[in-house]
């Protein structure tokens, strides 16, 4: 024999509107218009390669030192080593 289940209701709670944030919240988490503007005109792919713990240590020490993060001083290098064709 098999319990019967109880009915499910059919009554959902409503959710609402998010409060609006405050100026000063606002303004903290405003980002800069040109920065939105440049994240959406640039279309990036995940590149995965292996690395040993003493050379990615090496790239963030001087990525750090450098006061950049290690993904845009790889762009960058890649970019140099491997520019775009032209024709």
């Amino acid at each position: 024999m098999t319990a019967a289940r109880p009915p499910k209701s059919p009554r959902r709670a409503a959710i609402g509107r998010r409060p609006a944030a405050d100026p000063a919240t606002a303004w903290v988490h405003r980002e800069d218009s040109a920065a939105v503007q440049a994240k959406a005109a640039v279309f990036t792919a995940r590149l995965t390669i292996d690395v040993t713990p003493a050379l990615r240590g090496r790239i963030k020490v001087i990525a750090f030192q450098r006061g950049v993060t290690a993904a845009d001083m790889l762009r960058e290098l890649l970019e140099r080593e491997y520019p775009e064709a032209r024709p």
